[in-house]
């Protein structure tokens, strides 16, 4: 590991840049900022010509000025895209009409600054991976619970509460008495299952970001021979939606796959920043570790990270802050609309 010689006279640079930017993300007054939103979707179905589809959706996005990742496999569609709401409806209009659907899983969130840097469509052997195969999701997913009634349902003694998340997720805001899988991966999910005390005629209550992984997963279960396997319906960012002006059993806040990182019981960005090297949550406390440099590392992959791994994340981070200094774009630095 390549030690950072230079961290102690860029701490200060370091910390009122981060400052800057958290306290830029936050200011939502203007009307320009209010008509920007996420849209996260997800629909399981068998879909065919992928690469078809994939130039026709790349042709119809790439004339708007949206940002996000559409991915595309056999098994269906998962997407999260940003940008006004005109055209993020009109892109959904789009969808709909190519892949012959009516209902898509739409979580809809406003922004302040589009937390992607570019439009990217992509073919994938999953919508999301968790290595078992071809499951027919539609029919053997668990019973939805809605957000309204999410509470009452959790809180019922005989339920055993699952948490499908990686566990830094989980570390960073869960409900309350959930059971921990202790995954790195959604793909870790199967082998966690077996060690958990979970018997196939439990009462099991699935929760994840967005719906769409403890929707596989429930389908996993049930094949499995689990026979009252139960789901929140649109996972955690509708349950946070529902009760953002009520008390709720969440705690904490929610990580997010886009550059918000975390989002808090209001659907506000978090408190929480982000490692560009590794990609994992940090807090504040962690960017004053003498294992932290911008863009490179964090305390949680100082170790982990290759010489090459730390020399190209170095060469990318320079590059940042020359093109900065320039006035010129880089597909790297955050967006504003």
């Amino acid at each position: 590991m390549i030690e950072n010689l230079m961290y102690s006279s860029m701490t200060k640079h370091i910390m009122m840049d981060e400052t800057i930017n958290l306290i830029s993300l936050k200011k939502s007054n203007t009307k320009k900022m209010k008509r920007l939103f996420v849209y996260s979707f997800y629909r399981f179905k068998n879909l065919n010509k992928l690469e078809d589809l994939k130039i026709a959706i790349n042709k119809s996005f790439e004339k708007k000025s949206i940002k996000g990742t559409v991915l595309l496999a056999k098994e269906g569609i998962n997407g999260s895209l940003a940008g006004t709401k005109l055209e993020l409806d009109d892109c959904l209009k789009f969808l709909r009409s190519c892949l012959k659907i009516r209902k898509l899983e739409v979580k809809v969130n406003k922004i302040d600054l589009i937390p992607f840097n570019r439009l990217r469509i992509r073919i994938k052997k999953e919508i999301v991976s968790l290595g078992q195969g071809k499951i027919n999701v539609n029919k053997y997913k668990g019973k939805l619970v809605s957000a309204e009634d999410w509470d009452d349902f959790i809180t019922n003694s005989d339920i055993k509460v699952i948490d499908v998340r990686n566990e830094f997720e989980i570390n960073i805001g869960k409900f309350k008495n959930s059971q921990n899988p202790k995954t790195k991966s959604f793909r870790e999910f199967p082998n966690s299952l077996k060690k958990m005390k979970v018997k196939k005629n439990d009462k099991i209550a699935m929760y994840c970001t967005g719906g769409i992984r403890c929707e596989k997963a429930s389908a996993y279960l049930k094949l499995k021979g689990y026979k009252k396997v139960y789901q929140l319906q649109g996972g955690i960012i509708k349950y946070l939606e529902y009760t953002k002006h009520k008390k709720s059993l969440w705690k904490g806040e929610c990580f997010v796959f886009d550059d918000r990182v975390t989002i808090d019981k209001k659907l506000l960005r978090g408190k929480y920043l982000q490692c560009y090297g590794c990609r994992h949550p940090i807090t504040y406390k962690e960017i004053k570790s003498k294992n932290y440099k911008k863009g490179v590392h964090c305390p949680h992959c100082y170790n982990k990270r290759t010489t090459k791994q730390v020399m190209r994340s170095e060469a990318r981070q320079l590059q940042i802050r020359l093109d900065k200094e320039k006035g010129n774009f880089n597909i790297y630095s955050k967006m504003k609309y």
